[in-house]
């Protein structure tokens, strides 16, 4: 199992934090960030690692880990960097986001799902969002399920009933979905478009409903509030994200 963090993004909300580093960097309970990912991904036996970089990337080099940089990190979005490692899309692979810290039982949870593609999925995300910012919707996508299965996802809801769960920016693709995910790649580099956006402005969610609109299946791996996204200064400060962070280092044996 191979692992590809997309660490690119300038991270413009997290400013001055991320002045002179990565995102990804950004320190959380005296840990960075992609350092606890790191833990989380080798406590459950993933050490093939890749990071997809862009901004500060020079940062992460002292890693010792592979990084592929997309250069134009500034003007474009995540698939252009995932583009940036296609060389890295074989075998069985875990796309993680740069700006998340989850806990092994949620890594867990996407790890054991028998599916070929399988997307984390909180359950408890509304009580998340509701802490993180007054109106829920303002920075939610919709996620829609039927049969097991993940009909819609990614786009921007007009009400709660429309999110059956959260996308938390933690997939696994087996051999085949990930020959599902390059085929999809290979058709968006050769129309510039990914689900009616330009390839340089799309996100991952955008390659998950070209698959839905290919007829692939997209299966939820259930989680319930074990992780965190730090996109703000706000993010940063909240006692949510503290708390859940101390849990996950916690869980991880490394609470002092």
């Amino acid at each position: 199992m191979r692992a590809i963090l997309l660490v690119a993004g300038l991270g413009t909300r997290l400013r001055p934090l991320t002045d002179d580093r990565p995102k990804c960097l950004v320190e959380l309970e005296g840990r960075p960030m992609l350092d606890i990912q790191l833990d989380v991904l080798r406590g459950q036996g993933v050490e093939d690692i890749v990071l997809a970089a862009g901004y500060r990337a020079e940062a992460l080099r002292g890693y010792g880990l592979p990084v592929c940089v997309n250069p134009r990190f500034a003007e474009t979005n995540m698939v252009w960097t995932l583009l940036a490692a296609r060389e890295a899309l074989c075998g069985e692979v875990l796309l993680c986001y740069g700006d998340i810290v989850y806990s092994p039982a949620a890594l867990r949870a996407v790890l054991d799902c028998p599916h070929d593609i399988c997307v984390a999925v909180d359950l408890d995300w509304l009580d998340y969002w509701r802490q993180r910012g007054e109106d829920p919707l303002l920075d939610a996508e919709t996620l829609r399920l039927e049969a097991g299965r993940i009909v819609e996802i990614g786009q921007k809801p007009k009400s709660v009933e429309e999110i059956e769960g959260q996308f938390v920016g933690l997939l696994k693709f087996s051999g085949a979905g990930v020959r599902t995910l390059n085929a999809v790649l290979d058709r968006a580099a050769a129309s510039g478009v990914v689900a009616g956006r330009p390839l340089e402005k799309a996100y991952t969610t955008d390659l998950l409903t070209e698959i839905i609109a290919q007829g692939q299946a997209l299966h939820p791996a259930f989680i319930r509030g074990q992780w965190v996204e730090v996109d703000t200064l706000a993010d940063h400060g909240l006692e949510v994200t503290r708390r859940r962070v101390r849990a996950i280092l916690k869980e991880l044996g490394e609470d002092g």
